[in-house]
């Protein structure tokens, strides 16, 4: 059955849905540990180990889901029904996240381990669905970048827009906290407001996307299957160059963007001495970003292709990203207090960030491409099982770049609450050298896996060709 036109408020609703993963993957990222470890008083390590228990879930419950989704048969087709049952659950359990009850250090611990994988199964459960959904919603070679550019800019925009709401309103000093992010009642403020838009987002594309089921695939029935048929299915699926070549290069991506993600406020607070109201305003400039790679994904892409644009916007975003860090080991960039200091950092990061999240959403794009090619390859269609794969690493990329950002801490001997401007300058440079030929080396794998992708503007009608013909 050929789609109908693809128009805008659906494109719309459909990106909205990003919204619930960007705050919840944000608030895992920025706040989950600083909240248990330093305000509720969880010891740190039990707090990392309760988020790693967490993704060890993940391992298991994406791939699982992904393969349910595809294979479900309904009224309300293959991916609604998980998304609709995933808003209420998702939205309460975020909510409980950041009300813990007063239980002890073991008691928290359990808490948080048992929500934690709550939360990420959950949002899996709509996550993959919703990703899922996009190669159906149109199967044109640009259009799907249009679309996924929507989803890239929401997914950005709720996550750092609420980031931004939290340290400019919430987490600010009051009489009874000087301290602003040691306020109790500011994360349990976070946790309403933020389990309420989840809520409203997942419905909102839900009900934006609801009228195309009757033009999404239906999946053939099957008999029962035994779990080690189900894997060996999900094994043959995945058994594609092309996947292989997205799966390596974005595995290298999101280790390269964890290992910058947790140490970039170090370096804003240490490195470059900002002031918390030029952090703040360094937020508020992320918005900025997500709307350039709004712009540039789909022109870029159109233009050059997309294995190209990935190769020409990342070469360019990941050359960029650590010059400033290297400007200051050259003497080059003007000292921590210059009045230009700021603008210069703050302007290179903008523009270095809507470049990748340009490149992220052309890299979704592909993958809905590799949809196609591989149902014309194994005749089945297995958007949940290539979406959950890559959902999971979106999910890991805290952890290992964590993990590796606290090596790095601990190899260049990096003192416990440090004072900024009394952190030794050999100390601060060791870590900026160590850093950059860490990214750069990461950004070069990422390129080179995507160099290996196979499936191009010609390759995807071909594939279009033949999936005509078997139908």
């Amino acid at each position: 059955m050929n789609n109908p036109p693809l128009d805008k408020a659906t494109q719309l609703a459909y990106g909205v849905g990003a919204i619930a993963y960007g705050i919840k993957d944000n608030g895992f990222a920025y706040f989950l540990l600083l909240f248990y470890g330093t305000v509720v008083g969880l010891e740190p390590a039990l707090a990392g180990i309760a988020v790693f228990i967490a993704l060890v879930f993940d391992a298991v419950s994406d791939p699982l889901v992904g393969y349910w989704s595809d294979n479900t048969r309904s009224h309300w087709g293959r991916r609604h029904p998980f998304m609709y049952a995933s808003a209420l659950p998702v939205a309460l359990c975020y909510f409980l996240l950041w009300r813990p009850p007063d239980w002890g250090e073991h008691g928290l611990f359990l808490y948080l381990v048992i929500l934690a994988a709550l939360i990420r199964t959950l949002i899996t459960f709509f996550e993959t669905p919703s990703s899922a959904l996009m190669p159906e919603l149109t199967r044109d070679y640009d259009e799907r970048t249009r679309v996924q550019a929507w989803r890239s800019f929401f997914g950005w925009l709720g996550g750092s827009g609420l980031a931004i709401f939290m340290f400019g309103f919430l987490l600010v000093p009051t009489d009874e906290f000087p301290v602003g992010t040691l306020n109790r009642d500011g994360y349990e403020t976070y946790g309403v407001i933020a389990g309420v838009l989840i809520f409203f987002a997942i419905v909102i594309s839900a009900l934006g996307t609801h009228h195309r089921i009757p033009y999404l695939h239906v999946p053939a029935v099957r008999q029962q299957r035994e779990l080690r048929q189900i894997y060996r299915d999900l094994r043959e699926t995945l058994f594609e160059k092309s996947f292989g070549a997205l799966f390596i290069a974005s595995i290298a991506g999101a280790v390269a963007t964890g290992l910058y993600t947790a140490l970039v406020f170090l370096l804003l607070t240490y490195f470059w001495q900002f002031s918390s109201e030029q952090i703040f305003y360094w937020l508020c400039l992320v918005p900025i970003s997500a709307g350039m790679g709004l712009f540039m994904a789909p022109r870029v892409g159109r233009r050059l292709g997309k294995k190209r644009a990935v190769l020409v916007l990342g070469a360019i975003a990941f050359t960029v990203q650590p010059l400033p860090l290297l400007g200051r080991l050259l003497g080059v960039l003007p000292a921590n207090g210059d009045p230009l200091l700021f603008p210069l950092v703050a302007g290179i990061n903008t523009l270095d960030l809507g470049f990748i999240i340009a490149l992220q959403a052309l890299l979704a794009s592909m993958l809905a491409d590799l949809v196609d090619h591989s149902e014309a390859r194994t005749g089945r269609r297995s958007e949940g099982v290539f979406y959950a794969a890559l959902t999971f690493i979106r999910k890991t990329n805290q952890g290992i770049g964590a993990f590796i950002a606290g090596l790095l801490l601990q190899w260049v001997a990096f003192p416990d609450n440090a004072i900024p401007g009394e952190v030794s300058v050999n100390t601060l440079n060791v870590l900026a050298a160590t850093m950059i030929p860490a990214l750069w080396g990461l950004w070069s794998v990422m390129l080179w896996s995507v160099s290996r992708y196979q499936i191009d503007r010609a390759g995807h009608e071909a594939n279009l060709r033949a999936l005509a013909e078997q139908s």
